[in-house]
């Protein structure tokens, strides 16, 4: 009797710490047909000079198996534990997979994070979205995925990816180059996220340890390249939802034993906003990202400085419109870059400096059920004045790059790129 007794009690506790702990797997597998395009054309006098080298025209193209044309494919586990008290415990680990090939290694690149919630909202600590990438993913008809992806997101990200491998070297000689992309997601980040009951304002705030060695007979050290800090502030009532957003990340910053600085900063500002009709859905996004670059070196009597802030500003309208069971999804995007030569007059004779682009994408969702569904995208990009940088050299997708050769007297430069998805999704 004592026995039972025994095994009876151990299967309560058991009982009562699995109603207070949960762990759920989900995951999304989205395979599509993509076919991706880039054109190149010639610029300046160096094809009149040299017509046989350069041809009127250069394209490129892809046709593949892609994955993540409507959302990117991924497997993850999450869990909560209750602690008591109001107060809870939870993970969440998620995986990108590239179901085209399976190929993809399991690993928690999109998300790693150990949580405590309660009354006053949740600390989050490890690897997480920035604020900046979840406003431009949930204010754009495409969700930010795909060839018909926000222009904003693609240029955004193309910044943080060049500027992240233009680190490293004997300016800071800290850190390695690559590793500072902090646009989509940041690493060894904490963060803190708003409680779900006020009145329908939401939030997060993030800050990012950089984590790099310190040495003490290096001036400038520990190098603070890496380090990442942003917010983002909501508000959502019925069919409205408004938000902005802020993120400002480093990605060069030295100090030489000669006293001779550099740092790069990358500050991105947006402003998001919704509403519903129930007949048709508004999207629209501003967005102004400023890459400041400075440096200073010594000299007999102070120091030679000098200070550029290139500025990036872009605009999204968007639709979907509910059509049985399916939605027809639009958007337009426009970003303009502006260059800073800094103190140094601009030649009014001399090539424009700045550049632009423009992009169009419509497609359509067809629900099969709740969690699968049929979908079709097409997408067109226009570039002015690429050449001049190629932050602006953004494409639909795929392995199909620009011909971007040439300098000042010209070559080929960035055009037009255009891209199709034809796919399914399922959602589990």
């Amino acid at each position: 009797m004592k026995k039972c007794s025994i095994a009876l009690a151990v299967l309560a506790v058991s009982a009562t710490a699995a109603a207070q702990s949960s762990v759920t797997i989900f995951g999304i597998v989205d395979t599509a047909v993509s076919h991706y395009s880039v054109k190149s054309v010639p610029y300046g006098v160096a094809p009149l000079a040299n017509p046989q080298q350069f041809a009127a025209a250069r394209q490129r193209s892809q046709t593949a198996l892609s994955s993540g044309g409507m959302l990117p494919s991924r497997l993850g586990f999450r869990g909560t534990e209750d602690l008591g008290g109001g107060l809870a415990a939870g993970f969440w680990l998620e995986g990108p997979m590239s179901n085209d090939d399976g190929a993809t290694p399991l690993n928690f690149t999109r998300r790693s994070t150990l949580s405590l919630s309660g009354s006053f909202g949740e600390l989050r600590v490890g690897r997480d979205y920035t604020p900046t990438f979840w406003l431009q993913t949930l204010f754009d008809p495409f969700s930010n995925s795909g060839v018909g992806s926000s222009a904003i997101g693609s240029v955004s990200a193309n910044l943080n990816r060049i500027a992240a491998l233009a680190g490293g070297g004997p300016l800071n000689p800290n850190t390695t180059g690559g590793a500072a992309d902090n646009y989509a997601r940041a690493s060894n980040m904490i963060g803190y996220v708003l409680p779900p009951n006020l009145g329908g304002f939401y939030g997060q705030a993030q800050f990012s340890l950089h984590e790099n060695t310190k040495e003490s007979e290096l001036p400038g050290s520990p190098s603070r390249r890496g380090h990442n800090q942003g917010f983002r502030l909501g508000y959502a009532n019925g069919p409205l939802d408004v938000a902005m957003s802020y993120t400002q990340s480093i990605a060069i910053d030295a100090v030489l034993p000669t006293g001779a600085a550099t740092e790069r900063k990358i500050a991105n500002a947006n402003f998001g906003a919704s509403y519903d009709f129930g007949a048709a859905k508004l999207f629209t996004q501003l967005s102004r990202v400023q890459d400041r670059s400075s440096a200073s070196v010594p000299i007999a009597f102070g120091a030679l400085s000098s200070d550029t802030r290139d500025t990036y500003t872009g605009a999204l309208v968007g639709v979907t419109v509910p059509v049985g069971p399916g939605v027809i999804r639009a958007s337009y995007a426009h970003v303009k870059f502006k260059d800073d030569a800094g103190a140094v007059p601009r030649n009014p004779f001399a090539p424009d400096p700045d550049a632009s682009l423009s992009k169009f994408a419509v497609g359509y969702v067809h629900n099969l059920s709740k969690r699968t569904a049929l979908y079709a995208t097409v997408a067109r990009i226009r570039i002015r004045n690429g050449q001049n940088n190629p932050v602006m050299a953004i494409a639909t997708g795929g392995a199909a790059t620009y011909l971007s050769s040439g300098n000042a007297l010209g070559g080929y430069a960035p055009r037009s790129a255009t891209g199709y998805d034809f796919g399914i999704q399922h959602v589990f």
